[in-house]
């Protein structure tokens, strides 16, 4: 089954990467309003994958990863039109000159061909994959989590109607239905077909596709997220931003799950972070100096076991540890985090700048929340994935991480000399 996708997936490669923007912006369009004109057909195929979710005990936070509802379904098709709207990186030069052997060479974006992305239960990751691979002329095979088939199903099939009736392969974004395991160890194999392979899951996800796979991996989207509060940072907006990048939406990879306290403020701070997060129901997972400092306040306090700091809680839970100062925040950072997101709050530009090059992650903050690192909210359009590596695409990866280039040399009748 796999081996026709493939070479299905690569012949509408050769296809796609022929089309014009306008062409490619017509299909986008189409699959746009397509997906509300047909919502009613994946919000049933979501409650049903919802239901057996709920029997087979998913938790809450992964739950909300996986519903959704006419708001965000109307959201994800905005999504996609907004994607019409960015500048079409194939094709741009980017840059060349003329050689003293008389040669005119350029280096031209071009697309990858086809990309495979494997995920869990996020269900508009099959739209933004979908759309972003579409703008830069690839191909793409989807393999979601079996906790989403049917949404997964029934949202490509819009897309692949909206492909086939502007004349286009279906073949171009395909799913792989089937929840059997065995199929993610054989796509990692396909590299006669698949040119990059994309996982957006937990570590277990990254760690078999690192190890395993044949094709060249971008792994990221593990965030373990920090915020430094240092000993000049203003209480009121720094509370504010906490709450923020915790509760906004706590079950994403950009939510802070550390929070990082300097210990000369931590007398006065950690009770108004205590009410902060009462308020919000979150529950601190506090070390011993910070427990004994927050024992008494509104939100619940427990103390922290050494192994949350290396995982996502991905709900309405905050570790709090206090350190002696920007050395102890950077230590630590440097020890547990993922290199995804992390922030400083501060007033001394002496500690941003330090923060900033020191702490070596795909997005580092000043004075905001982690919530930012998304690819709509930086101006990319949708994204593909939160890349936490170093090769080829860092951070949220837009249109042109889905690039690669050629070289191309221009000569009149040109020899080496």
């Amino acid at each position: 089954m796999l081996e026709q996708m493939g070479k299905a997936a690569k012949a509408a490669s050769y296809q796609m990467a022929l089309l014009s923007s306008r062409e490619k912006n017509r299909v986008l369009e189409k699959i746009a309003d397509y997906l509300e004109a047909q919502a009613q057909e994946i919000l049933l195929a979501n409650e049903q994958d919802l239901l057996e979710a709920r029997r087979n005990g998913l938790s809450e936070a992964l739950l909300d990863r996986l519903a959704l509802n006419p708001q965000r379904l109307h959201a994800i098709a905005n999504d996609v039109r907004q994607v019409c709207n960015l500048a079409d990186p194939v094709g741009q030069v980017i840059d060349g000159g003329l050689l003293e052997s008389g040669l005119r060479i350029e280096r031209r974006r071009v697309p990858l061909g086809v990309v495979g992305v494997i995920y869990e239960a996020r269900p508009n990751v099959t739209v933004d994959v979908a759309s972003l691979c579409l703008k830069t002329g690839n191909a793409a095979i989807l393999r979601g989590g079996k906790e989403t088939w049917r949404t997964n199903a029934a949202t490509v099939k819009v897309i692949q109607q909206a492909l086939e009736e502007c004349g286009l392969p279906a073949a171009a974004v395909q799913a792989i239905e089937s929840p059997d395991r065995a199929l993610v160890n054989e796509m990692l194999r396909m590299d006669k077909y698949i040119d990059m392979l994309i996982p957006r899951g937990g570590a277990g996800l990254h760690k078999l596709c690192r190890e395993q796979s044949t094709i060249p991996v971008i792994t990221g989207g593990i965030g373990v997220c920090h915020i430094f509060v240092d000993d000049t940072a203003e209480f009121a907006p720094a509370l504010n931003i906490i709450a923020n990048a915790k509760t906004q939406r706590p079950s994403t990879c950009n939510t802070v799950e550390t929070l990082l306290v300097h210990d000369a403020i931590a007398a006065r701070f950690l009770p108004e972070l205590s009410q902060a997060m009462s308020e919000r129901d979150v529950t601190l997972h506090a070390d011993e100096k910070a427990l004994a400092l927050l024992a008494n306040g509104p939100a619940k306090a427990v103390a922290v076991q050494a192994e949350n700091y290396d995982d996502e809680w991905l709900s309405l839970d905050l570790n709090v540890k206090l350190v002696s100062g920007l050395d102890g925040a950077i230590e630590h950072i440097r020890e547990h985090g993922t290199q995804h997101s992390d922030a400083i709050l501060t007033r001394t530009l002496r500690n941003a700048n330090r923060f900033v090059n020191e702490v070596d992650s795909s997005a580092v903050y000043v004075n905001a929340s982690t919530r930012f690192t998304d690819g709509a909210q930086f101006g990319l359009g949708a994204e593909v994935a939160v890349s936490t590596q170093k090769l080829h695409a860092r951070g949220p990866m837009g249109l042109e991480a889905l690039t690669t280039y050629k070289w191309i040399g221009f000569g009149d009748d040109t020899i080496r000399a």
